[in-house]
């Protein structure tokens, strides 16, 4: 068990029996009060966000947290199949635990996959990644005003607005938080 004090962004807490993490903390305090912390932070079982006050002469338990830089491979109906580079062990991860970082998994790229007690609980994603645009359709000719765009389909089906002049197998940037385009690769 530790104090409340050390809780910082991105540790994971075991809060209500179920491993939450750390999304923003705030020491306060109220006059002649015990001090507390102010913590939101995501369910990783559930994905919902919740706000709570810990009071600093409170225990918390931390959970260990491993981060590890997985290879993906393919998806088929057991779930998502991620390969250690070092060990060539298997780690598949369920359709839950991906949920919207499908729409960002290429295969043969390295993602990080945060572990909890050596169970795997969530893919943090890049900033941006690399994908190669299958289908987009040509710009009309003529069609030359200041930054007009067209939907391009990329090749994990997710569709981005893109400038005219890119053409079906390049491939591009897209931010993983914003899901749009960002530039050519």
């Amino acid at each position: 068990m530790a104090s409340p004090t050390e809780i910082r962004k991105g540790k994971v807490l075991d809060y209500q029996g179920a491993p939450h993490l750390v999304l923003d903390v705030q020491h306060r305090t109220q006059g002649r009060q015990a001090g507390f912390m102010q913590i939101t932070m995501r369910n990783l079982s559930t994905g919902s966000s919740t706000n709570t006050k810990i009071r600093t002469t409170d225990s918390v338990d931390i959970l260990h947290t491993e981060s590890l830089k997985l290879e993906y491979s393919y998806n088929d109906s057991d779930g998502y199949h991620f390969m250690d580079l070092d060990t060539y062990e298997d780690t598949i991860l369920s359709e839950k635990l991906v949920t919207d970082a499908k729409d960002f998994l290429v295969g043969n790229q390295i993602y990080n996959i945060l572990h909890v007690n050596n169970e795997p609980v969530q893919i943090i994603l890049p900033a941006s990644i690399e994908m190669k645009v299958i289908e987009s359709p040509e710009g009309i000719k003529g069609d030359t005003a200041s930054n007009v765009q067209k939907p391009a389909t990329l090749e994990t089906g997710l569709t981005v607005q893109v400038p005219l002049f890119i053409k079906e197998g390049e491939l591009i940037k897209v931010s993983t938080l914003e899901r749009t385009y960002q530039g050519r690769a």
